[in-house]
């Protein structure tokens, strides 16, 4: 039977190396869970968060078969694991995703003149309790906070800026995840403002709010236009990797 771990502690060793900030989120006990099938002696384990899930460990069909419901991006963490989430779900689509390197010296002040980029017509906020519900009328924002219990959670340790335009949220960067050394970044735009650099302007602004906190802005990309995003930020590409993306 797959149950969610309280000892988080008991499976720190199977994701030991393992740099993804989401993992950190879930065996901190900050967000998401960690679900096993042995809680007195884990040898597998599944990290799971908004809709990404690890594992790690002993391969087990049965912690592959029992992931949480709908929408998932899963991450094996060697080629055994792989063969049993593509024996489990054969339609599955395999992708491929990019880690960056997660210890970037950020250049302040290339990041404030992109923020001095900002068009006319257009204002940064930050992600308060009425942006937060701005952020949910939209598939393309509700991101920015949906990975969170619920608002009170994201008030209190999410962090986001979103651009405003004529009273909607057209572009943000926040908080996908946090854990407790900073936070994991979110970043999208309305297609009808991409191209304007609105992006690179709300990530800069939420990079300087993370600095100023002490938190670091980890990045994970889905394609090759965020780790471009990402390097143009100061960011260094680190490696390729495959996931799984099951609906």
């Amino acid at each position: 039977m797959v149950i969610a771990l309280e000892d988080t502690s008991k499976v720190k060793d199977l994701f030991s190396g393992w740099q993804e900030t989401l993992i950190y989120s879930c065996v901190q006990k900050i967000m998401g869970k960690i679900y096993v099938t042995d809680p007195d002696a884990p040898v597998s384990a599944l990290a799971y968060v908004g809709c990404f899930g690890f594992f790690a460990g002993e391969p087990d069909r049965e912690l592959v078969e029992n992931k949480p419901e709908g929408f998932s991006i899963l991450t094996p963490q060697n080629d055994e694991w792989a063969q049993v989430i593509e024996d489990v779900y054969p339609k599955a689509r395999k992708v491929s995703r990019y880690a960056i390197k997660k210890n970037t010296k950020f250049d302040t002040a290339a990041l404030q003149k992109n923020i001095d980029m900002l068009p006319e017509g257009y204002e940064i906020r930050e992600i308060d309790s009425e942006i937060y519900d701005k952020c949910l009328e939209s598939s393309v924002t509700c991101d920015f906070v949906s990975s969170f219990d619920d608002k009170k959670q994201y008030l209190d340790i999410g962090r986001g800026v979103v651009i405003m335009k004529d009273g909607k949220v057209v572009s943000g960067a926040s908080s996908f995840s946090r854990y407790k050394e900073g936070i994991e970044i979110e970043v999208d735009t309305v297609e009808t403002e991409r191209r304007n650099h609105l992006a690179t302007i709300a990530c800069s602004a939420l990079i300087l709010r993370c600095l100023k906190e002490g938190l670091y802005p980890s990045w994970d990309a889905q394609n090759m236009n965020s780790v471009h995003l990402s390097e143009k930020l100061g960011y260094e590409f680190d490696h390729e990797y495959t996931a799984y993306e099951v609906d």
